[in-house]
């Protein structure tokens, strides 16, 4: 396989509708994507379905769908991709900035959602995607795990420390985007939630702390994800006396003024200031 620019090998680089992933994390989805990865360095993936869109090598762009230069934020990507191919890879890029809050109040809207009353009601704020995140490993199913910088540097060390003590720290889920949370909800309206429900154990698109790239679900082996049950494990015992030391805090305790239910899971990484 084609190695990725120095710049593209370790990170997930973020546009508005599209991502560029390095191709070797990525799986197949049949043989023709197959061959084209396995010649590729870097993958456009649709961000609203996951879709592969195109292929980056050495020689140029293939097209994975029909029409690519009609797929909306298709430019924006390959300007994207310009610009990591023109970065030397020498020293630390800079920090990722925010991309432009698009699309929220239209996702909202979808969903029946007036932004300030939910603002109000939950304390929440919109939050913006990076421009770009680092690899964190891999999570619980293997799958590539993306992070803020500095959080990706925080969880691998916590990680460690907590393996030293005997326990064992695993991740559930990291970065999504807005469109992915968007698409969470959509799958359980279709399995007949309400909004109103889902909005007890989901932030709404837009609002919640895994878009910017430094929170993460955190579980441990044998337990099922994202359970309540969490909290006996000696993972969680581990987390509450030791993850304050590497930037991380619960966000959702008990009674928690946003309206969301308690996830002894979900920790969010504050750097130092």
């Amino acid at each position: 396989m084609h190695q990725p620019p120095q710049p593209l090998r370790t990170r997930l680089v973020n546009t508005g509708h599209i991502e560029l992933w390095p191709a070797c994390l990525l799986r197949a989805r049949g043989n023709t994507d197959a061959r084209a990865i396995a010649q590729a360095h870097t993958v456009l993936r649709r961000k609203r379905d996951g879709r592969y869109l195109a292929t980056v090598r050495g020689d140029g762009v293939l097209a994975l769908v029909p029409r690519l230069a009609r797929e909306p934020g298709i430019d924006e990507a390959l300007d994207a991709l310009a610009a990591a191919d023109a970065h030397p890879g020498r020293g630390p890029l800079p920090d990722p900035q925010p991309l432009p809050l698009e699309r929220l109040q239209q996702r909202l809207a979808a969903l029946g959602i007036d932004a300030a009353a939910y603002e109000a009601r939950t304390g929440l704020e919109p939050l913006a995607e990076p421009e770009w995140l680092a690899f964190a490993g891999r999570d619980r199913w293997q799958r590539p795990l993306w992070l803020l910088p500095g959080a990706t540097r925080a969880w691998l060390a916590m990680r460690r420390a907590a393996s030293a003590d005997g326990v064992v720290l695993e991740s559930i889920s990291g970065y999504r985007s807005h469109d992915y949370q968007l698409g969470i909800f959509e799958r359980k309206l279709a399995r007949g939630q309400s909004v109103a429900r889902i909005l007890t154990v989901n932030a709404a698109p837009g609002y919640s702390e895994h878009h910017d790239g430094s929170a993460l679900d955190i579980g441990t082996l044998g337990e099922p994800p994202a359970e309540e049950s969490f909290e006996a494990t000696a993972a969680f015992a581990w987390l509450q006396a030791h993850a304050a030391g590497f930037g991380f805090r619960m966000s959702y305790p008990r009674d928690n003024p946003h309206g969301i239910v308690y996830e002894p899971w979900h920790w969010r990484f504050h750097p130092a200031t």
